[in-house]
């Protein structure tokens, strides 16, 4: 694993337990360097992608401003910066399905039957089925998706696609409203789940890879967005 690997999932861990919140300072390098078992040069490397990826701000000198602080979450860094892109009209939304497509079709004809990725797809299609409204529904939706990219066992797909998570819900939630009726929507929509989830365990990848993109394709034509052409 990568150094600045290390610290990212060091710094998710530190938010999901509490024990580090937005807008907290993170250790300094020699701390940060022992803890972690790396040389600060590594924590210094590390530092610096982070700051790029916008999920840590690097402060200089002395008071209040100083050290590294903690200004976004790991995994919602880059979704940020999509939604901002999409909404001034930088990045069309049929670019953002196209671009679904590519990565979950290649996922789902990689992904492997029997990893635990596959069994937290299966609890939460489970849960869609009483989700009690619409928005829990999509949040659950956009983890089913994520789920299946991280069962290819590909790491960079499975940041990536955790990433464009919030600005999933997000695109989703707001063209629901498009929608002539969601109750039927949703029922296809969990039926289609279902589908793409028996051909990856039956490890038929080619069939859950059509599935898949017939799957985001259908939704986003029933809100009327238009994406385009399928690739020959």
């Amino acid at each position: 694993m990568r150094t600045h690997q290390l610290v990212l999932e060091w710094i998710e861990n530190q938010l999901a337990s509490g024990e580090l919140a937005l807008g907290g300072r993170l250790p300094g390098e020699r701390a940060m360097a022992e803890q972690l078992q790396v040389s600060r040069t590594s924590v210094r490397e590390a530092v610096r992608i982070l700051e790029a990826m916008g999920v840590v701000r690097a402060g200089v000198g002395s008071g209040k401003d100083a050290g590294t602080i903690v200004i976004a979450e790991p995994g919602s860094a880059l979704g940020s910066t999509l939604r901002l892109h999409v909404a001034t009209r930088h990045l069309p939304v049929p670019d953002i399905v196209e671009t679904r497509v590519l990565l979950e079709s290649w996922a789902a004809e990689r992904a492997r039957p029997g990893v635990a990725a596959l069994d937290d797809a299966a609890e939460l299609l489970e849960q869609m089925e009483n989700a009690p409204d619409v928005d829990t529904f999509l949040a659950l939706d956009s983890r089913f998706h994520v789920a299946l990219a991280e069962a290819a066992g590909n790491a960079v797909v499975s940041a990536m696609m955790a990433s464009l998570r919030g600005a999933i819900e997000n695109y989703a939630s707001e063209l629901t409203g498009n929608l002539p009726d969601w109750n039927a929507t949703s029922a296809r929509l969990r039926a289609e789940h279902r589908a793409i989830l028996e051909a990856v365990n039956a490890n038929d990848g080619g069939r859950a890879a059509e599935l898949v993109a017939a799957h985001i394709r259908g939704f986003y034509a029933e809100a009327g967005v238009g994406s385009a052409p399928s690739p020959k």
